[in-house]
């Protein structure tokens, strides 16, 4: 395998095969045994089998006695959330989204930017007994879906062309820059599900203190076919609009 070195940086072999680890495992969530990792990264079992102890040890990798498979354990997910800024995010959005999901009768989710794409970093299920929701941790396409728009609309000009370029430098920008601007001007985006049927995303920003979106909430809303949701569509992005707002407020944002 290539690994073509950078001008003006340190070697780090340990460091590498660990990060290498790590990235082939996060496509992988049946986990892997080392030599099948050593397989594809090209290394040897040998180079790789004490890395693997140390990550196991530390708490980033959990093994499976079944198989003797390695997965990715959630102690990475804790480190990166207090590591950055969304640990104050999910802290001050924890309780308005319970009390969200509470009044709709709907799953709500929290999405920031992660490289070129979405991450959900928080959600709060339906207290009921049917709903749709998102894991956290999930990939979220930033071009084509509800809460990407949200981020994309209200992030800098440049930044919106950086995002973009990130998650797909061949994507026709032609209808994507009208849509981002619809979404500015009415505050909100809602659209069926690209992924979902009966299910219909309505998204809305949240802010920090510095006037800078830190983050889409989402509600992907799910219309029961015997009509038994609690409430409707537009009275679910109601509530969502003082929910993102009420969270907004409380990072410090002042519009």
């Amino acid at each position: 395998m290539s690994r073509p070195g950078l001008k003006g940086t340190y070697a780090a072999p340990a460091l590498e095969k660990a990060f290498e680890i790590l990235e082939l495992l996060a496509d992988r969530p049946g986990g892997m045994q080392i030599s099948e990792m050593s397989a594809i990264l090209e290394r040897s079992v040998g180079e790789l089998f004490r890395i693997v102890i140390v990550m196991e040890q530390r708490g980033y990798l959990q093994k499976s006695q079944a198989n003797d498979r390695y997965t990715v354990a959630y102690k990475l997910l804790d480190v990166a959330l207090r590591a950055t800024p969304s640990q104050n995010l999910v802290a001050v959005a924890v309780a308005p989204m319970e009390r969200l999901a509470e009044r709709v009768g709907q799953s709500c989710h929290l999405v920031v930017v992660n490289g070129g794409q979405g991450l959900v970093i928080a959600r709060q299920e339906n207290p009921g007994t049917r709903g749709f929701a998102l894991k956290v941790g999930a990939a979220v396409d930033l071009l084509r879906s509800c809460s990407g728009h949200v981020l994309l609309a209200f992030s800098p000009p440049a930044r919106t062309a950086r995002l973009i370029e990130q998650a797909d430098s061949t994507f026709d920008h032609t209808a994507l820059m009208p849509a981002l601007d619809k979404v500015r001007a009415q505050g909100f985006d809602s659209r069926k599900s690209p992924v979902t049927f009966g299910v219909t995303d309505i998204s809305l920003p949240i802010f920090g203190f510095n006037g800078d979106v830190m983050a889409a909430l989402t509600i992907p809303f799910m219309e029961m076919v015997d009509g038994s949701q609690k409430v409707g569509a537009e009275e679910a992005r109601q509530q969502l609009r003082e929910t993102a707002m009420a969270i907004s407020a409380d990072l410090g944002h002042a519009p």
